[in-house]
Parts: structure tokens; sequence; C-alpha cells
């Protein structure tokens, strides 16, 4: 005969969760970079029989260890791995590994050290730490099953809809314990033609956020067919306020449509509906390329941008940088960097009036460096900043994104992203004044077009259009 625990509170259950989320976080957190310089000391123990390392390798180690605490903690490696495999947690972890390590191998040639460097040393450090690394990964994943199976640690969970599809996670979750995910139960919607079973029914989908609000629950599986949209739209409205993760079961119909932030569970595709287009590796891979390009770009111009800050201060009175705060990614507020190209001038509390043909308060020199975009050379502070990327939606000023939020369809979603200095629109030329809501509707989709579309080679290509075609526009004035 089994004996089912006690259930505890859903107080309780929470806070254990988050405690012991946090302990097995701060394990692989504080672990990683401790291997890695373990790794590389166990390998010059095995390759050379000491432990006395020369000072080139003590500064190698050094650069590794600040390399890695960069990289891990801005790539998805120390993401809840709640219903995913240990062979994708694996995966992630060798990728990180390898970024990591081809820093190291660029700073090694930078400095050129190569010829007082073991190579063999280096790879055994590479397998060493890595190998480390995986068992480290092994073993808190084996202390948090043996915690799950004791109920602790948990994340409250329940299905809306009944459907195989629905029936199948639930099997899994029930089989798998070491996901740490209870499904409390599931609720019903008009679409239903079937029930699930072994879990309860807790009423119509009127009732679910009144109940996921009570009883703090982590997270709402949605079992729907794409086709009742309207039902999802309706579910998400009602949550708007919740904290909980909101995932999709969806068919597979269209599924290629939905390319951005896909899991696997049980062989199933979800979907995580709140997430960015840029996350995990792709988020990594586009920050570093933005501050490598950027600290270049800034080098080599930093003559032109002295040149340019002497004519703004001869052209008129004031500031040589002009600051204005636009929406970032999230639609968090940033500062956006550029060269005045205005006489300095008092606008109405609230508004902001784009510049037009033959604007007044443009200055000559200010409507040279408008023509050329050599007015936005100071953006590539931004970029190094971290709160804009070199390719990526303009960002507009705050009194247009309430403006236009209302009146252009998914205008909001472009901020899902970093604002770039150039982008997609600006290179098509969707530039200067939107005078109009068709431009402004014109541009948003280009906006969503990159975003759906992104990738290395695409950034890469924007970049040389931007530098052949994009700098000077009959619209930018």
């Amino acid at each position: 005969m089994l004996l089912t625990p006690l259930r505890p509170t859903a107080e309780v259950r929470a806070g254990s969760a988050s405690r012991f989320a946090a302990a097995f976080g701060l394990i692989l957190k504080a672990g990683d970079p401790v291997l890695l310089a373990a790794g590389a000391c166990l390998a010059h123990l095995l390759r050379f029989g000491t432990l006395a390392h020369s000072r080139e390798q003590v500064g190698v180690i050094v650069v590794a260890v600040l390399v890695a605490l960069i990289v891990f903690n801005t790539s998805p490696l120390y993401r809840s791995w709640r219903g995913r495999g240990l062979t994708a947690e694996v995966f992630q972890v060798g990728l990180q590994w390898t970024v990591v390590f081809t820093g190291v191998l660029v700073y090694i040639t930078a400095l050129q050290l190569a010829d007082n460097l073991s190579r063999m040393w280096l790879l055994s450090w590479f397998g060493v730490s890595l190998g480390g690394a995986v068992l480290l990964r092994v073993g808190v994943r084996g202390a948090s099953a043996w915690v799950r199976s004791r109920g602790m640690d948990l994340r409250s969970a329940v299905i809306v809809g009944a459907n195989p599809d629905a029936q199948r996670i639930v099997n899994t979750m029930r089989k798998e314990a070491w996901m740490g995910i209870r499904v409390e139960g599931w609720f019903a919607t008009h679409a239903d033609r079937s029930k699930l079973t072994s879990i309860p029914l807790l009423g119509q989908v009127d009732a679910l956020a009144q109940y996921v609000e009570d009883n703090h629950i982590d997270q709402v599986w949605i079992s729907l067919p794409l086709r009742e949209q309207g039902q999802i739209a309706y579910i998400l409205r009602r949550l708007e306020h919740s904290t909980a993760e909101i995932k999709l079961l969806p068919d597979l119909f269209g599924l290629q449509l939905l390319n951005h932030s896909v899991d696997q569970i049980g062989g199933l595709p979800v979907l995580n509906l709140r997430s960015s287009p840029l996350d995990g590796a792709a988020h990594l891979i586009k920050a570093t390329m933005d501050k490598i390009l950027a600290s270049l770009i800034l080098l080599m111009i930093s003559p032109l941008m002295i040149a340019i800050a002497i004519g703004v201060k001869l052209s008129s009175p004031g500031p040589v940088f002009f600051r204005q705060l636009r929406h970032g990614m999230g639609g968090k507020p940033i500062e956006v960097w550029k060269f005045r190209s205005m006489r300095m001038h008092q606008e109405e509390e609230g508004k902001v009036t784009q510049a037009r043909k033959g604007d007044s308060r443009v200055t000559p020199f200010g409507a040279f460096l408008r023509r050329t975009s050599l007015d936005e050379l100071p953006q590539f502070i931004n970029v190094l900043q971290g709160t804009m990327s070199i390719v990526g939606p303009r960002p507009h000023a705050l009194a247009h994104n309430e403006q236009y939020k209302t009146l252009v369809d998914r205008y909001m979603q472009r901020h899902r992203v970093k604002p770039g200095i150039t982008g997609w629109a600006q290179v098509n030329g969707l530039r200067g004044e939107t005078d109009t809501l068709e431009k402004m509707a014109r541009r948003v989709e280009y906006d969503l077009y990159y975003m759906q579309n992104w990738s290395v080679e695409f950034d890469l290509r924007i970049i040389v259009m931007t530098v052949f075609k994009g700098f000077i526009s009959k619209n930018a004035y």
C-alpha cells in the first residue's frame, strides 16, 4: 500500500520552492567558476606533476573566470530545468564552456602568450572543468529529485482544456517526479469534448483567475486548439494581473509561424507566451557582437566625433549632446544620446514635435548632421552601456509611443528587443518624420519582420546596407 505524503499549504510550498530553487541555483552559480579554476589546477597537476603555475598561467585563469562570470550569467545556463532533460542542459553547458574558452584563446592570441602556454594543458583544462560542470549538474539534479519526491521544491500548475495532449502532459508530470510540477486540477471550456482523468475538475474557465490568485498557482497550461483564439485571449485577459507563468500546448497547425521560445515537454511542443524573441544563446551572441563592434567603431570614429562636437558648439549656444528619454527593451525608459542639431528651445510639457522639412529650430550644421545620420553616432555609447543595440527597431519618443500604441496594431511588441541605431525599416527608406498613421504602421511592420527573422547574417546585412545607402536620406531633416 502506497502512502501519500501530506500536502503542505500553498504558502509553505511556495516558500520551500523558492528557498530550494535559490539554493540549487546558488550552488551552480558558485560551483561553475570554482570548477573552472580547479580544472585548470588539476589539469596542470596531471600535465606537469605540480600545482606551481607560471605568472602567464595565473593571468589566463583569472581572465577565464572573469569571462565566465559574464558569459554564464547572461546565458540561459542557470534557467530552471523543470521540463528540460539532462541532455539539453549538458549541451547548453558545453556551448557556454566553448564560448568562454574561445574568449580565452582570443586573449592568449592578442597578448601573444601562445608560446608560453602548453596546448595540452589548455585542452586538458577544458575537458576536466567541463566534465566537472556536468557532474555538478547531475548531482544537483539528483538532490533536487530527492527533495521533490518528499513534497518540497514543487511548482503548482493547473490545466485549461481537455484533449489528448493535455492528458499526455498530465501523465508526464505525474510520472516524471524530477520535474517538480504538481498538477492541482483542470478547468473546463466550451471547446472540451472529453475529460481529464487522474486529476480533479476545478470548475469552468470563468473561475480560473480567482483560483490562481487564491492558491498562488505558479503555472497555467492552456491546452486549446489554435482556432479558439477568442477563448485564449479571454483567458489571457483574466490573468492579466497574475504573476503565474502561462504556457500554451498548441496543435501543430501553424506552428512554424510561432518560432520563438519553444520548449518540448513529454515530446509535445510548448510555446512560452511571455518571452523575448532574442533569448538565450541568441541574446548572448547579439550582445557580444554589439559590444565588440561598438568598441571598434568608437575607436575608429573618435576623431570624427571630436570634430563634430566642435562644430555643434560653434553652430549655436548650448550643450554638445542632446539626451532624450525613449522606451528601451521591455518598455523601460532609457536615455538616448545624439549630437545636438537644433537651437535650444522649450517644448510644451508632454509634447514632442518631430523635425519637419525647413524646420527653423534646426541649425545649418545640424541639418547636415541629420541628413547624414552623423548626429546619431553617440548612440554607440548607448550600445556599450547595454541600453541599445547596433541593429534593432529605432527608439521613439515617449510621447509618440503613447500616441501610437493604441492606433497601430502590435506597436508595443517592437519593445521586446533592444532598440537599434539602425534597423530594417531604416535601410528600406522608412526614416524621418512619420506624419501619417500609414507611415508608422509600415515602420512597425518592418520592425516586426526583423524580430521574427533575426540572425547574425541579417544583422550584418543591415549594417552593410546602412553603410552604403542608409546614412543619407531625403526623409531625414
